[in-house]
């Protein structure tokens, strides 16, 4: 977020808490003031619009998952301990803040406004190329199999997620998660394992 000041971090901030609660159809600018105590004014001159809102909500949340995936990549590790951390990150932030990223596929998929998802898709393309990087890094020493689909292995990620967050309700109930505080638990010490595992039995090379 450094190319924000600090009056249009709270804005971002507050508009995220909106949105993910009441959706962005159900928030308006007027909501966004009053609860950042400020006038509309303010958000008009800084941001423009709520759609321009959500553009720059978008660049703050992806400026730092980019630099996440860079510092990675200098850390000394084996291609299988990079896709256990690159899972790790991309699952921890997906829960952090599932309501936004349901907002903006949302969004993406309807096609409803006219909103500038260039600098979204642009990090996708980098994590792709990341991706493949620790998958050319792993093949390269003989331990992912050659015949890899690396375009599908994120979707594989996060539907994994979604699907379980989606029926929330249903796997509290059948797992016993008593509260959020069980089910964030849960997502930590089993789902993202599972997801590793799953994610590594694709990619392991076997003789």
């Amino acid at each position: 977020m450094s190319d924000f000041n600090d009056k249009q971090i709270h804005i971002l901030q507050v508009a995220e808490k909106l949105f993910t609660e009441h959706g962005f159809d159900g928030t308006s600018i007027r909501d966004i003031a009053k609860e950042a105590k400020i006038n509309i004014a303010m958000i008009s001159y800084y941001f423009g619009s709520k759609e321009k809102l959500l553009e720059a909500l978008i660049i703050t949340r992806i400026s730092d998952l980019r630099l996440q995936i860079e510092n990675l990549f200098k850390e000394e590790l084996t291609p299988f301990e990079k896709i256990d951390r690159l899972i790790e990150l991309y699952i921890t932030r997906l829960n952090k803040n599932r309501g936004m990223y349901q907002i903006l596929h949302f969004e993406i998929s309807t096609k409803k406004r006219d909103i500038n998802f260039e600098a979204f898709n642009e990090v996708k393309k980098y994590n792709l190329v990341a991706l493949q990087n620790i998958i050319d890094e792993g093949q390269a020493k003989g331990i992912f199999k050659k015949d890899i689909t690396v375009e599908l292995i994120l979707p594989t990620i996060m539907g994994t997620y979604f699907h379980f967050h989606m029926n929330r309700t249903f796997y509290k109930e059948l797992l016993n998660l008593r509260n959020d505080d069980d089910y964030n638990t849960y997502i930590h010490s089993t789902l993202i394992i599972h997801i590793q595992q799953t994610i590594k039995a694709l990619l392991k090379y076997e003789a």
